[in-house]
């Protein structure tokens, strides 16, 4: 694959557009299905929750969340428009019922009143944030006193083995993310490394891993 390829795969990532972005967010719910399971475990969902997740893609994990109880109220933000589009169609039973929204807007400048949200979540979307003190402090904003934050992603010795990582990602290992959360005003509750399945790239078998931050806005 070309190096203009690999550019165009990993701006698809960061923001999927058109045709392109349609089946990036395809592959995206089929290769990181594991990661959305652990991610949605720790985040737990219960009754009365309001839950905010950062970069949901086309929404197909959100009715993992909402059938856990008729009361969990579920809110998307992406700052791919098509991504909203495709969610809202998705879930559209959902949005009908006022038991989903789906909204664009940047981490970094979240269109939502102080305190709405008590679980917020994300997914391999904290590479590509470009203001990571703004993108904390507008969570913070938004979470509610005592509330919870996730953050899910990969670690950097496995994100360098792509070479489209190369192009706009940020990478992170565990305790990056956990200086982070703490230098921004949120204490880490834990942070827990979880197995999955092998990956095969050019024949050879690599281990996987994912990681789940949580943390609490006081």
């Amino acid at each position: 694959m070309q190096e203009e390829q690999y550019k165009q795969m990993a701006a698809q990532l960061r923001q999927p557009t058109g045709e392109g972005g349609l089946m990036t967010a395809e592959m995206m719910n089929k290769g990181n299905a594991q990661m959305n399971k652990d991610a949605l475990k720790a985040v737990g969902a219960e009754a009365d929750d309001r839950i905010l997740e950062i970069g949901m893609g086309n929404g197909y994990f959100v009715k993992e969340i909402l059938n856990v109880d008729p009361s969990v109220r579920y809110t998307g933000c992406d700052f791919s428009e098509l991504m909203v589009s495709e969610a809202a169609k998705m879930n559209a039973e959902w949005v009908g019922k006022e038991q989903a929204a789906f909204v664009f807007g940047d981490v970094a400048a979240l269109p939502f009143e102080g305190g709405s949200f008590n679980k917020i979540f994300t997914v391999n979307t904290i590479y590509f944030w470009e203001d990571v003190p703004g993108a904390f402090a507008e969570l913070k904003r938004v979470l509610s006193p005592d509330g919870k934050l996730f953050l899910s992603f990969m670690p950097k010795y496995q994100m360098e083995k792509y070479p489209f990582t190369q192009y706009g990602f940020k990478m992170y290992d565990k305790e990056d993310v956990e200086q982070l959360l703490v230098a921004n005003g949120f204490p880490v509750v834990s942070a827990k490394v979880n197995r999955e399945p092998d990956f095969i790239l050019d024949g050879r078998a690599l281990t996987m891993e994912n990681i789940v931050v949580e943390a609490i806005r006081l």
